[in-house]
């Protein structure tokens, strides 16, 4: 199982994301369904969001992806679910860069990996829309140092 730290993806990218939470969390989840979709990811996956984040993607299920609600901690929720997919003998992979949290789920023996990881899969091959890409129309390829 994917588990995904919303807020934690999501500030990974400086895009203004803090100017409407609610948007970024839908952006978000349904990047996560089409990666899915297009094989880029496998799931099943689940994406915690928090906070105002909510109001951004209805909970519930839809295809491989979850949306869970954290009614309280982002951080409990995404703990609490480690913690029961590893007991029902299911490898979990968690995608966040928060130590603390990192710390407390690998006590529950899920894996974790950072955001850039989540990033480069949900953007896909081919996509150029992210700053210093190569081939980005907008800014040229820099020359190696050398």
């Amino acid at each position: 199982m994917l588990l995904v730290d919303a807020a934690n993806v999501v500030g990974a990218r400086p895009d203004g994301w803090w100017r409407d939470r609610p948007a970024a969390a839908a952006r978000l989840v349904d990047a996560l369904r089409l990666a899915l979709a297009a094989g880029r990811l496998d799931g099943p996956a689940v994406v915690v969001l928090e906070g105002a984040a909510r109001a951004g993607a209805p909970e519930g299920t839809g295809g491989d992806l979850r949306v869970v609600h954290a009614t309280g901690s982002g951080d409990d929720a995404l703990v609490d679910l480690a913690a029961a997919a590893v007991a029902g003998a299911h490898p979990v992979l968690v995608v966040t860069a928060d130590r603390a949290l990192r710390d407390r789920l690998a006590r529950t023996g899920a894996t974790c990996t950072g955001p850039r990881w989540l990033l480069d899969r949900l953007d896909g091959p081919g996509r150029l829309d992210r700053p210093g890409r190569p081939g980005r129309p907008d800014r040229p390829d820099r020359p190696k140092p050398g």
